[in-house]
């Protein structure tokens, strides 16, 4: 479902004399339907850059980064939009969202974004929002206002309102107490038995080991760092 072949990254330093950084150099691998596979390595190997890539954040110099059949690394703009849309699900650390939308048009709209109901999206959402103890007196308040813990929750509930083909995960349970913590891996668990394939980086071992069938260590693609 996703597959990586020679992959490599490079920043252009403009203020620095246009000098250029490679992050990380002919990376291949792939991730099965059904499969979680973990991102590790040292701090600046480039872990969070290749999700970036993946998710089509950051442009690819070399290499290809197929989510089924779209090439993200030779898509168009709009191509990449319509896979975010219905393909590729993405979890970030940090909650990014217009200002005054309520919580839960917030977890609902990937699933209108697809053409659900207005109802089928709003019960969708309040089940995550209950799921993840998010208590309904707050589902009218944007989450701007809310504790980090709490947007951590609501992104996560985003993230998992629509079925997603393939997912990233960045941090997922980062900022979660335990009893939110193991909801986040039963959400995790639920999307590998449905036959998502996904790509995560988990600085917490025990819910690597717990939800991960493999690892892949970034740090053998970055230029100085590689053993």
């Amino acid at each position: 479902m996703i597959e990586l072949k020679n992959v490599k990254k490079t920043f252009t330093l403009h203020n620095q004399g246009s000098a250029v950084i490679e992050v990380v150099n002919d990376v291949s691998f792939a991730v099965a339907r059904g499969e979680c596979v973990a991102l590790t390595g040292a701090s600046g190997a480039g872990k969070s850059t290749l999700m970036r890539m993946i998710y089509g954040n950051y442009l690819t110099q070399a290499g290809q980064i197929r989510i089924g059949d779209t090439d993200i690394a030779q898509a168009e703009p709009r191509d990449i939009i319509a896979l975010r849309r219905k393909v590729l699900g993405y979890v970030s650390q940090f909650l990014r969202v217009v200002p005054r939308v309520p919580t839960l048009d917030v977890v609902a709209e990937p699933l209108r974004a697809t053409g659900a109901s207005t109802d089928a999206a709003a019960e969708r959402a309040k089940a995550l929002l209950t799921q993840l103890n998010i208590p309904q007196r707050l589902w009218s308040l944007s989450p701007t206002t809310f504790s980090g813990g709490e947007q951590q929750r609501v992104n996560i509930a985003r993230g998992f309102a629509l079925s997603f083909p393939a997912m990233l995960l960045d941090e997922p349970t980062a900022s979660l107490d335990a009893a939110n913590r193991e909801v986040v891996l039963t959400l995790i668990e639920q999307a590998k038995a449905r036959g998502a394939a996904i790509i995560g980086i988990f600085h917490d071992e025990a819910a690597r080991a717990r939800v991960c069938d493999r690892e892949i260590d970034v740090s053998h693609f970055t230029p100085g760092i590689a053993a």
